[in-house]
């Protein structure tokens, strides 16, 4: 097969055939994935031709782009950008194969199975399913591998696999472990610390995966089963959401529902930092850090705060208010969005702090969205420097982090990501109220901030008819798309895709 020819003019800096061919690289790799979920049908007796036919599509499209294009393997720094925006257009659209070949009903259309397969790929857990329970098993499996693979994130994957990525690789896993502050190694190459993450990501997966099952042997929660240990272990490591039941988290006992709290907490941990405890033993490194210790805060307080308000209006009492404030803070802080009840039941002061926990998120380096509580941290710190600096003008005071100043840069960096953030849910927030009114559909103001605020910070359920029993199917056409690039530039943090619209990136 004759290679494609992807010139590099003078005028550009980034090398598209480069990009280009690691994408096909990425999607040679995913089409292995439909395997697993193809044995599960052929297990239940369900069809698995959509599996077998996807993943013969996915690894044969990318097969042909990595042969087409071959002779442009080195992938720099500067490629990195356009890769991971491209990546992650790209494994939704192969993703989305089996709800169209499986010909489910509630995913028929194309907007629709790509709306499914980013909220998996994200690990948003947004839903336009209004019967989880009536798809069948091997597809619900796939829904909750896609959540399990884009967690950790699959170019972290191709960095620890791809023996090629020793240029740019630090750029791609930079962006996948997205956070305002420098890559630490946990090795001697970033390869290495690719793999490392994935095996830590790995084991705590099987960890979850036998402590539910034996929930299900011992009869402590007769709901669980391996398929259901398996399943919800992929979504709640990737703190996705995503339940092969209409109820969420809410179907399963309450001993499931406290283990599900522990694993989120994990996950929701820098893995960075996380394997340097569970690893190495260094919990007092981890103990002192900044941003750990804030994140314990913000689940603290929110799950008081939530506790306050289920205990004041009657809804719960005893351990069953303090399992579903703890539970629905933490899973909504670090992005997960499963559900132990129908927080859209509560008081209106409690869904105004479900959603400000939206905004906070998880530590970087996790598998959570959201703003991140690092950046929520050093912008807090950048305020009160100005403050201090306004009273004061002659005296200098460092931006601070773990004791270590932190630059100029990435105090920009902080900066604009947060205006640009806060600017999306804005923007994205009102395309959605302009667009119910135009398609006769009933959405409030808040219920519209929700559904930006859950799709932007990959939280998933949001508010109303959107909220965490409930489904997005309501929303139009272009809602739907809307919904879809929001969840797509959360995942990305906002910035790759900003730089690909800036001229200096083309540029030599």
């Amino acid at each position: 097969m004759r290679a494609l020819r992807f010139p590099r003019p003078r005028a550009l800096g980034v090398d598209v055939g480069s990009a280009v061919n690691l994408v096909g690289a990425v999607l040679k790799y995913l089409g292995a994935a439909f395997l697993f979920p193809a044995a599960i049908a052929l297990g239940s007796d369900e069809p698995a031709l959509p599996f077998l036919a996807a993943a013969a599509i996915t690894g044969g499209t990318g097969f042909l782009v990595e042969r087409g294009t071959r002779g442009r393997e080195l992938v720099g720094p500067r490629e990195g950008f356009l890769v991971v925006a491209l990546t992650w257009l790209a494994l939704p659209a192969f993703g989305a194969l089996p709800y169209l070949l499986a010909d489910e009903p509630q995913l028929a259309r194309p907007v629709d199975a790509y709306f499914e397969a980013m909220s998996g790929f994200t690990a948003t857990g947004a839903t336009l399913l209004t019967d989880i329970e009536a798809v069948d098993s091997s597809l619900l499996m796939w829904r909750q591998l896609t959540q399990w693979l884009g967690g950790m994130g699959i170019i972290v994957l191709a960095v620890a696999i791809l023996p090629r990525l020793r240029i740019g690789g630090r750029q791609l896993l930079q962006s996948e472990l997205a956070g305002p502050t420098e890559l630490e190694r946990l090795s001697a190459t970033i390869r290495e610390t690719a793999r490392r993450l994935w095996v830590l990501y790995l084991v705590l997966t099987l960890a979850a995966i036998a402590i539910f099952t034996v929930y299900g042997w011992t009869g402590a929660d007769p709901a669980m089963n391996l398929y259901q240990a398996t399943a919800h272990a992929f979504s709640t490591l990737a703190i996705g959401g995503f339940s092969t039941q209409n109820e969420s988290a809410a179907a399963f006992a309450a001993v499931t529902q406290w283990t599900i709290v522990v694993f989120l907490v994990l996950a929701g941990v820098n893995f960075l930092r996380l394997y340097l405890v569970l690893v190495r033993g260094q919990v007092r490194a981890v103990a002192r850090d900044d941003e750990f210790r804030l994140y314990l805060a913000f689940l603290a307080g929110g799950s008081v705060l939530l506790l306050l308000e289920l205990l004041g209006g009657d809804l719960f009492g005893g351990e069953e208010a303090i399992r579903n404030s703890v539970f629905q803070a933490v899973s909504i802080m670090t992005t997960a969005g499963f559900a132990t009840s129908d927080y859209t039941e509560w008081s209106a002061l409690a869904e105004l702090t479900l959603l400000l926990l939206m905004f906070i998120g998880a530590s970087a380096g996790s598998t959570g969205g959201s703003i991140k509580v690092i950046r929520h941290l050093l912008m807090f710190r950048i305020i009160r420097r100005e403050l201090e600096q306004t009273v004061h003008r002659e005296i200098v005071v460092p931006v601070r982090l773990n004791a270590s100043i932190v630059d100029d840069r990435a105090i920009r960096g902080i900066v604009a990501f947060i205006v640009l953030y806060i600017g999306l849910f804005a923007l994205g927030a009102l395309g959605l109220v302009v667009d119910a009114r135009r398609a006769a559909v009933e959405v409030q103001s808040f219920e519209a901030l929700g559904a930006a605020a859950a799709c932007l910070g990959n939280v998933g359920p949001a508010f109303g008819f959107a909220g965490p029993f409930g489904s997005y199917a309501p929303f139009s056409d272009l809602s739907t798309v809307i919904l879809t690039g929001l969840m797509w530039l959360g995942r990305l943090e906002i910035i790759p895709v900003a730089v690909l619209l800036t001229r200096g990136y083309w540029r030599g």
